[in-house]
């Protein structure tokens, strides 16, 4: 147990590796998982408003960032709601009481300062009113918005394919779009502590936007399907055009000292690859799962799942963006991406530290890239563990978005040590990156031996795993 009275996950590694079976450790066996998730795991107390918690969950509310635990612990560190009394501590089980638990409104509750830990239990769907009756896309269509005049005014036959979209119908899709985002996009303020506090712990249909803030922890919690039911349509982006949607699972946006661990990000029931063809493209209705983007700064993602998606991870606004260079100093630590297509992260400016993640690709065929290297990005990508189904190919783990450079040693591909910009460069010559990002990372509490990374991410990575 550390200062702040939690345990180091380098002894709970330990202590899973003494009771697990030798090939449920290195499998990562469901078996396994139940165990931990068993011997890691308080039952919570009743929900509903103002109360007291287990002991567990009580340590858990208040910890803070660790030392060294990556960016987030730079300066002054990252402490969320830890200072919270208990007239700000929470049990809620309801999109209007986690509103009401985070200031009372929420157009308004990004600028409550006070400090506040909230407790999820159960699934909050933001897809509902403040009586809990769900929403549906046609409750948010306003302006005489729907989707079949949409198709057919804006179809490459009609309108062409160098312009984006304009008049009535296009501003009708924005304002419903408007709409569902005051619903399904939660505001949170500084000092704010939120934790799932049991296995099942679940924000769904939206997520949160952390903005214009300082000093938020967000643990213990699944994110799945937030879903925008009015994507733009952008016949100029790339050569066939494409749909692009709005919302972020958790958003941060000129967000400062973050600390986003053990959570899973997921689809859910509602993938993109199930999505229908609209103009001839995917019709997305899922943008990013962590996006970190206008100046924020100082962002430790830790233990956290992301699976089954597209766009993963993004770091950084725009290639013009005059706000982000001399921010978005980002660690990314023992996290799991799972079955996702790109972004992961994708960095524009940022000194992002990659570092112990486990990459799980078993979709060559969808999958593009994880490390993007935009513009000015200084992404360290040391120590990470690659495993690849037959047909995938390491230099497919970067992509080139007008980089220079990227650090990036220590990793194994397939329990094989691999030089992965080198693979890359071999297989690009016309797009090659040098090998040193500028900068050395000093921020690291915890580095576990490469080969290790499948069975320890495996067993302690996601929600319920806290």
């Amino acid at each position: 147990m550390n200062a702040n009275g939690v345990h180091t996950y380098e002894s709970r590694i330990r202590r899973t590796a003494v009771r697990l079976h030798p090939r449920a450790r290195l499998a990562g066996t469901a078996l396994g998982c139940a165990v931990l998730s068993l011997a890691l795991t308080a039952a919570p107390a009743a929900a509903g408003g103002k109360q007291s918690v287990q002991p567990h969950w009580d340590r858990v509310g208040h910890a803070a960032l660790a030392p060294r635990d990556g960016w987030g612990a730079a300066t002054t560190g990252t402490t969320g709601g830890a200072a919270a009394d208990a007239a700000h501590t929470s049990v809620v089980t309801s999109r209007a009481e986690l509103v009401a638990a985070l200031g009372g409104k929420n157009s308004g509750n990004g600028s409550n300062a006070t400090p506040k830990i909230i407790y999820v239990k159960g699934t909050i769907d933001l897809n509902t009113d403040d009586a809990g009756t769900a929403l549906s896309c046609a409750d948010y269509a306003t302006d005489g918005y729907n989707l079949a005049d949409y198709l057919a005014a804006y179809n490459q036959q009609t309108w062409g394919t160098d312009r984006v979209p304009t008049g009535p119908l296009e501003d009708a899709r924005k304002a419903s779009q408007q709409k569902q985002a005051a619903q399904v996009q939660i505001r949170v303020g500084s000092n704010t502590t939120l934790v799932g506090i049991d296995g099942k712990a679940r924000i769904l249909g939206g997520g949160l936007l952390v903005k214009n803030v300082d000093n938020v922890i967000i643990r213990n919690l699944t994110f799945e399907d937030a879903a925008d039911c009015f994507p733009a349509w952008d016949p100029t982006d790339d050569a066939t055009g494409n749909w692009n949607s709005e919302y972020d699972s958790l958003a941060l946006a000129t967000a400062t000292h973050v600390w986003v661990d053990h959570n899973t990000f997921t689809d859910g029931r509602n993938p993109d690859s199930a999505q229908p063809l609209h103009l001839g493209r995917p019709y997305q209705v899922h943008d990013g799962q962590l996006d970190i983007t206008n100046g924020s700064d100082y962002v430790t993602a830790s233990w956290n799942v992301f699976k089954d998606h597209d766009k993963t991870n993004l770091v950084g606004s725009s290639n013009s963006s005059t706000v982000d260079p001399g921010h978005l100093r980002v660690t990314f630590h023992h996290n799991k991406w799972d079955s996702t297509i790109q972004r992961a992260p994708r960095v524009r400016f940022g000194q992002v530290d990659v570092y112990n993640n486990h990459y799980v690709v078993d979709n060559p065929g969808e999958y593009e890239y994880s490390w993007g290297v935009g513009k000015e990005s200084q992404i360290v990508a040391e120590h990470n563990y690659f495993t690849l189904t037959r047909g995938a190919k390491a230099a497919q783990a970067i992509h080139n978005w007008g980089g220079t450079a990227i650090t990036a040693s220590g990793n194994l591909v397939n329990g094989v040590r691999t030089d992965i910009v080198g693979a890359f460069n071999a297989a690009n010559p016309d797009l090659a990156l040098g090998t040193d990002a500028g900068w050395t990372p000093t921020l690291r509490a915890q580095v576990t031996p490469t080969a290790l990374l499948p069975a320890v991410v495996g067993l302690l990575s996601g929600a319920g795993r806290l």
